[in-house]
């Protein structure tokens, strides 16, 4: 088995690609000025960000053709595994790498934020890819950062560091939104597969056996990250993905209602429901009647 070595701080970083550390909990590197490295897998205890001057055919994302070849972003969170295979040969990376560690962002506005950030949690086949006026951005973003660790260290060093941190994440955001938006024929490919899995979820007799569909389960059918998957079926639809999943129960429901020899317990135990009361507090909660009273209504 192959051993994952750890990288907790940001030293262990620096000193494993050749680089200075200049503050403990904060580091911008330029792989354009460390040597070569060969496949590698770590375990990081610390926040990274990966900007990879590649071409968008040396990445596998999905089967998709993309038009923006201008650098693509791979976020790391802490208790991550994150690796290169470079098949046993010496590369030469060029880009950047943003390394900070969490202690960097206690009492801070981004500490209290940063869960919002959900890339961090995304897969590396769902990374952000730039057009070439985003990676200007995101290279200016990384240069600021790293003209402030290079100065001395004062009072003012953490938050003006921080600051810039949250600026560059708030830019990746917004570059989120437009990667939803370009992709939109794909996105919606996926929400018609995410249909199609409920659908079957239902007719399969699976909920008996595996309880209520979870947004978990069906990102993993999809072969997608459960936050990368729930972002998306909200920038499509609006609604979170558990929504949907709620809404399709309820029209599941609403059609087993009007079999008339079927109890309301039975329905809640088709539909994967582990007790009756809370599939009538979730029909309540979406229709604005009970189960009982919906049958007597029709």
């Amino acid at each position: 088995m192959e051993q994952v070595e750890r990288i907790d701080t940001v030293k262990q970083y620096n000193n494993w690609v050749g680089a200075n550390t200049l503050n403990p909990l904060v580091s911008v590197v330029n792989f354009n000025e460390i040597p070569t490295v060969q496949h590698f897998r770590r375990y990081m205890g610390v926040y990274a960000v990966f900007l990879k001057n590649i071409r968008c055919g040396d990445m596998i994302y999905g089967c998709q053709p993309y038009d923006y070849e201008d650098g693509t972003l791979v976020f790391v969170a802490p208790g991550q595994v994150y690796g290169i295979d470079s098949k046993g040969k010496s590369i030469k990376p060029s880009g950047y790498a943003l390394v900070f560690h969490p202690d960097l962002l206690a009492g801070t506005h981004l500490g209290k934020m940063i869960k919002d950030y959900s890339f961090f949690s995304y897969e590396v086949n769902e990374a952000l890819h730039l057009s070439k006026k985003e990676r200007e951005t995101i290279v200016d973003c990384f240069e600021k950062i790293r003209a402030e660790i290079g100065q001395n260290i004062d009072k003012h060093s953490k938050t003006l560091i921080v600051s810039n941190i949250e600026l560059f994440l708030n830019y990746c955001m917004r570059f989120y939104d437009r990667q939803f938006i370009t992709r939109s024929n794909a996105n919606k490919d996926i929400l018609v597969r995410f249909e199609e899995l409920l659908n079957d979820y239902f007719k399969s007799g699976k909920a008996q056996t595996l309880g209520l569909p979870s947004v978990a389960y069906c990102a993993e059918c999809l072969f997608l990250s459960p936050n990368y998957f729930g972002d998306l079926i909200k920038k499509e639809t609006g609604n979170t993905a558990l929504d949907f999943i709620h809404s399709r129960l309820i029209e599941e429901a609403k059609v087993k209602i009007f079999e008339a020899n079927t109890s309301i317990g039975e329905i809640a135990y088709q539909l994967g429901f582990k007790y009756q009361q809370h599939f009538t507090r979730l029909f309540k909660q979406k229709t604005g009647v009970t189960p009982n009273e919906f049958r007597s209504l029709n």
